[in-house]
C-alpha cells in the first residue's frame, strides 16, 4: 500500500535527506520543478503559454524552477509573484535569481489572462497552509480559478492551494487543478475529500529521496490497492466445505426494514460464507428469507425493539457462529444498547457493529470497550457524530484522524464509511479507500458491506484486515456496476454481482 503523508512527516523526510544525507536542497527542488513542467507541458497546446503563480518558501522556488525549465524549452513562460523576490531565502531566492539571470520575467502579482492551450501553474502554498488565504494570496487563488474558468489547464505544485495538506478541508477558497504534481509520496489532502476532488490527476514524482526514507517517519495512512487487497484474502481450499468457510450470524431486519436483512444476509454469502443465518424477529424473518433460500433463519420471539430480554435467544442464535453483524434494520428501542453491551462483554467471536446498532450506543462508545471479543464499527459520518456526540460537519472536517482517535480509545476497528472510506485499527494504523463511486451512495449499499466484512472475519482474517479487504472489494464491485449500467440507476443488491465479478478475476 503507498504511504499517505502529513505536512509534518513531508517536512522530515525532506530534513533527514539534506541532513543527514547530504542531499543539497536545490537538487530536491530541481527533481520537484522537473515532474512539475512536464506535467505543464503535456497539458498545454503547442503555442500554449505559462503563468507561474508563485508564492514564498520552497513551493514559491519549485515554480521558479519550473518557469526557468520551460523558458529553455523554448516556451513562453513568466513569474507572478505573491512574495517579493526580494523577501525569498534560501533555495527558493537562489532560483528566483537564476531565473532572472537568464531574462526571465518576474513580475509582482496582478490579474492575468489565460485561456484555451494555456497552463497556469499553482506554487502558492504546497504543504505550508495552516490558515485560511487572506489579501492578495486569495486574490492569486481567485485569478488562477478564473483562469481555469476561461479555459485554461492548472497544474498545482504538491497540492492545490488553499487544501490544508492534513485534513483535505477547503481552507475558505482553494484552487481546482486539472493536475497535481506532488512529490515523493501522497499526502493526506490528496487522499480527502474535498481536497481529493480538487486535486484533479494526481501524479506522485520521485524527488531522490533515499531508498527506505519513507518508512523511517512510520507513516500511519496508506492507500489501499488491489495488489494489497488480494494478498489478504485466503484461496479456497480444494477439499473444504461449507464448514470451513465459516457460519455468519446476521443480526438484522424489521418491519418495513427486511431488505436490510436480505441484503446483508447475501452480502455474506456472496462475501464467501458457507452458511449465513439471519437473526429477527418473526414478523420479518419470512419475508427476509424470501429473498433467497440459501439464507437460514433463527426467530428472535416477541414484537417491537430489541432488549435486555433477548438476550438468551440472542445467545443461543450466536452459538457455534464465527462472526456476527448486528445493527442493520434492528426495530432499536430504550433498552436495545444495554442487549448490545450484554451480548458484546459475551460472545468471544468478532461482532460487527452497523447501523441501528450504533445508533443504540449513541453517546456511549465507552460500552464497546466491554467487549469479550474484536469488534469492527461501520459508521457513516452521522452515525459516527451520534457516537461522539458531535456533529456530521465535525467528523468530516478531518476523517483520517476521527476514525483513528476512536480506533485508539475504544479498542475496535472502525470503518468510517463516505467518499474515501477510511479504515483505522488500535493501534493507530489506518488505509483510506481510494475506490468507489457517488452510484453506491443508495439505500442497502452499506448492509451489503456489513455482510461482507462478516463473511471475511468468518473465514479467519484478522478485523484490520477484514475490514481492509472488505472495503476495498466492495468498493471496487461498485466502479465495475458504474462502468456497465451508470451510477444513477445503481442499486445494492447490483453490488452483490459486481463482488462476484472480483471473485472471479482474482480466481477466488
Amino acid at each position: 500500500m503507498k504511504p499517505v503523508l502529513t505536512a509534518a512527516e513531508t517536512r522530515e523526510l525532506d530534513r533527514i535527506a539534506i541532513e543527514e544525507h547530504g542531499i543539497p536542497g536545490i537538487l530536491l527542488m530541481e527533481h520537484a520543478a522537473s515532474a512539475v513542467a512536464r506535467r505543464a507541458l503535456a497539458l498545454a497546446a503547442p503555442a500554449g503559454r505559462f503563468v507561474v503563480v508563485a508564492g514564498g518558501g520552497n513551493n514559491g522556488g519549485d515554480g521558479y524552477a519550473a518557469a526557468r525549465l520551460l523558458l529553455c524549452a523554448g516556451r513562453e513562460a513568466r513569474v507572478l509573484a505573491v512574495v517579493p523576490p526580494e523577501r525569498l531565502s534560501g533555495d527558493a531566492a537562489l532560483q528566483a535569481r537564476i531565473l532572472a539571470s537568464i531574462g526571465g520575467e518576474i513580475r509582482p502579482f496582478e490579474p492575468f489572462a489565460a485561456g484555451p492551450g494555456d497552463v497556469v501553474i499553482d506554487a502558492l502554498f504546497g504543504t505550508g497552509l495552516a490558515r485560511p488565504p487572506r489579501g492578495v494570496f486569495a486574490e492569486a487563488i481567485g485569478a488562477i480559478l478564473a483562469a481555469r474558468a476561461a479555459g485554461a489547464k492548472v497544474v498545482a505544485v504538491d497540492l492545490p492551494s488553499g487544501i490544508s495538506a492534513d485534513t483535505g478541508e477547503v481552507l475558505e477558497t482553494a484552487v481546482r487543478a486539472d493536475a497535481t504534481v506532488t512529490f515523493g509520496a501522497l499526502k493526506r489532502g490528496l487522499v480527502c475529500h474535498p481536497g481529493a476532488a480538487l486535486a484533479g490527476e494526481v501524479e506522485v514524482a520521485p524527488i531522490s529521496w533515499p531508498p527506505g526514507i519513507v518508512e523511517r517517519v512510520g507513516p500511519a495512512v496508506r492507500l489501499l490497492d488491489d495488489e494489497s487487497v488480494r494478498a489478504l484474502l485466503p484461496a479456497r481450499a480444494a477439499d473444504g466445505h461449507k464448514g470451513t468457510f465459516g457460519h455468519c450470524l446476521v443480526v438484522a431486519g424489521s418491519i418495513g426494514k427486511t431488505g436490510a436483512g436480505a441484503l446483508a444476509g447475501l452480502g455474506a454469502l456472496v462475501g464467501g460464507a458457507g452458511l449465513c443465518t439471519v437473526a429477527s424477529r418473526p414478523a420479518a424473518l419470512s419475508a427476509i428469507q424470501a429473498h433467497a433460500m440459501e439464507l437460514m433463519g433463527h426467530p428472535l420471539p416477541g414484537e417491537g425493539p430489541l432488549g435486555p430480554g433477548d438476550l438468551a435467544e440472542l445467545r443461543r442464535a450466536a452459538e457455534g457462529k464465527d462472526a456476527v453483524l448486528v445493527g442493520p434494520g434492528i426495530p432499536r428501542g430504550e433498552g436495545t444498547g444495554d442487549l448490545l453491551e450484554a451480548f458484546l462483554a459475551e460472545f468471544e467471536g468478532p461482532v460487527v457493529v452497523d447501523a441501528d446498532a450504533l445508533n443504540a450506543l449513541a453517546g456511549r462508545p465507552e460500552r464497546l470497550r466491554r467487549a469479550r471479543g474484536p469488534v469492527v464499527i461501520t459508521p457513516h459520518p452521522g452515525e459516527m457524530a451520534r457516537l461522539l456526540g458531535t456533529s456530521a460537519a465535525e467528523v468530516q472536517r478531518d476523517r483520517i484522524e476521527t476514525a483513528r482517535r476512536f480506533a485508539v480509545d475504544h479498542g475496535c476497528v472502525v470503518v468510517l464509511k463516505g467518499a474515501r472510506t477510511v479504515v483505522a485499527e488500535p493501534d493507530g494504523k489506518a488505509a483510506v479507500c481510494p475506490a468507489g463511486n457517488p452510484g453506491m451512495a443508495t439505500g442497502g449499499s452499506g448492509d451489503v458491506l456489513g455482510g461482507l466484512l462478516a463473511a471475511l472475519l468468518a473465514q479467519g482474517l484478522s478485523p484490520g484486515d477484514a475490514a481492509r479487504a472488505a472495503v476495498h472489494v466492495h468498493a471496487r464491485a461498485g466502479d465495475l456496476v458504474r462502468g456497465e449500467r451508470g451510477m444513477a440507476g445503481m442499486i445494492a443488491s447490483d453490488l452483490l454481482e459486481g463482488i462476484r465479478r472480483i471473485w472471479a478475476a482474482w480466481n477466488l
